[in-house]
């Protein structure tokens, strides 16, 4: 018995030795952290977020008068009346919970886009119990962050930025919430993969994790066992995910925390190209080996890319010194270089590789010159405005040749309650004809937020009316 215990000590001893000396095992991050301890420290940083929005009833439209074949409008006459004895929607506050942190002492808050879109009132709830008004200071819908600020007094406890990029699968993370409006509930689990997209976004590279995150989780921060920030819980996978959570990769958010706070918005790097995934089949067609890189569908004329000399057919393998291992993670490169920087881009041409320089521009969002393909705003007034141009015309059913024509109404819009329906022209701005989109582009840039521009429009039906849309 004595021998059998000896010899069990001398084989513990020896795993003992075995696992520290190797050094995947040996690192501190591979020990569970003391969650009692995080939990007490970190939990000051975390913030309750309520928000409200008034939401206004939707103006509700007779049926249209049209000729009625037995030559008389009795169902007309008799589906009006019901309609108008039908109890009319009230104006009422839409309300929500999320969660957000503060990063700095002086009271910025970092959250989701999505937790604070369209509020006109955000409320925070600090640790201690106080409420105070926050104000927006700017948004970044692909990215879905938010960026909060309170004033305070007194000095804010703050979370600190972690390095995302180094975190690794299996690692202990740390998520602290609002779920289901239970405030600042901890819970934990690994990182079960990095890099996930999901459909979320145009720039996805979301960290996966089976830490519990839940409805009201949105917006808070995800720890690593140091106590540093490495994500943004932003997204779930509904009904039967199994508590599968996503979040956004804090040295992603870095940048565009720093941008929000200087000018409230984000500018993003574009060199006009546009890429498909490279298939195996494909890649053997091109001479390469594995998969890995980008290939380029398309340039875009006057680009960029164009004027460095690339070419439809270029598999790009490296950006600006980080290859390409995934056709999904060229978007991020790119957005995230700044404007203006000289890039190096490592391509495969002709059965070779093939260095190109390149500058890269600034990528226009739906701006004032029409920068998306001819397209309008769709933001200030809640509707997109195109050119009547023939391609538009069969598609609208148009018989104009020249003008301006609705394409799209913004869900949610002042424009959508008063009832702007797509295919709508436009025959006055303001009082002004205008036909040409960058006219009209430029009249709406002088616009500010609370302005009334009066539109004339002769509905798809063949009526002509005028509409008058708040600036939002």
């Amino acid at each position: 018995m004595f021998l059998y215990r000896l010899f069990s000590v001398q084989i513990l001893v020896l795993g003992l030795v075995v696992a520290l000396s190797h050094p995947a095992i040996a690192t501190a991050k591979a020990v569970s952290p003391d969650f009692v301890v995080l939990a007490k420290k970190l939990n000051p940083t975390v913030v309750n977020i309520r928000t409200a929005k008034n939401i206004k009833p939707k103006q509700r439209s007779r049926q249209p008068q049209q000729q009625n074949p037995f030559g008389n409008n009795f169902f007309d006459d008799f589906f009006n009346r019901f309609y108008d004895q039908l109890p009319q929607q009230r104006p009422h506050r839409e309300r929500s919970l999320g969660t957000g942190f503060i990063i700095s002492s002086d009271g910025y808050i970092l959250t989701n886009n999505h937790v604070v879109n369209g509020a006109d009132e955000v409320m925070v709830k600090l640790s201690d119990g106080r409420e105070v008004k926050g104000e927006i200071k700017g948004t970044d819908e692909k990215v879905d962050l938010a960026l909060i600020k309170i004033n305070e007094k007194d000095q804010l406890p703050f979370a600190e930025f972690g390095d995302s990029d180094s975190l690794e699968v299996g690692e202990w993370v740390m998520a602290i919430g609002n779920p289901f409006g239970l405030s600042h509930t901890v819970t934990a689990g690994i990182v079960s993969a990095k890099g996930r997209v999901i459909g979320n976004g145009p720039y996805d590279d979301f960290i996966q994790t089976d830490a519990s995150i839940n409805p009201g989780n949105s917006g808070g921060p995800l720890f690593s066992s140091e106590g540093r920030v490495v994500g943004i819980n932003t997204a779930i996978i509904a009904g039967g995910g199994g508590g599968i959570g996503f979040a956004i990769p804090i040295s992603m958010a870095k940048t565009i925390v720093t941008q929000l706070r200087d000018s409230g918005k984000v500018t993003r790097g574009y060199i006009g190209i546009r890429f498909q995934p490279l298939t195996s089949d494909l890649a053997k067609s091109f001479g390469l080996s594995t998969e890995k890189g980008a290939l380029i569908a398309s340039i875009e004329k006057d680009s960029p890319a164009e004027k460095a000399g690339l070419k439809a057919g270029d598999v790009i393998l490296e950006f600006n010194g980080r290859q390409i291992s995934e056709w999904s993670e060229l978007p991020r490169y790119v957005a995230a270089t700044p404007v203006d920087k000289k890039v190096a881009i490592v391509v495969f041409r002709d059965g070779a590789k093939k260095e190109i320089s390149l500058v890269v521009g600034q990528l226009k969002d739906k701006d004032g010159d029409g920068g998306k393909d001819g397209i309008s705003d769709s933001d200030k007034i809640g509707i997109t405005v195109e050119e009547i141009k023939k391609d538009t015309a069969d598609r609208l059913g148009l018989n104009n040749s020249k003008g301006l024509v609705i394409s799209d109404v913004k869900s949610g819009s002042y424009a959508e309650e008063y009832g702007v329906a797509p295919g709508s022209i436009v025959i006055e701005v303001n009082g002004q004809k205008l036909e040409t989109l960058k006219a009209y582009n430029a009249l709406i840039a002088k616009l500010k937020k609370g302005d009334v521009v009066r539109l004339l429009l002769k509905k798809p039906d063949g009526s002509i009316h005028f509409v008058a849309l708040k600036v939002e």
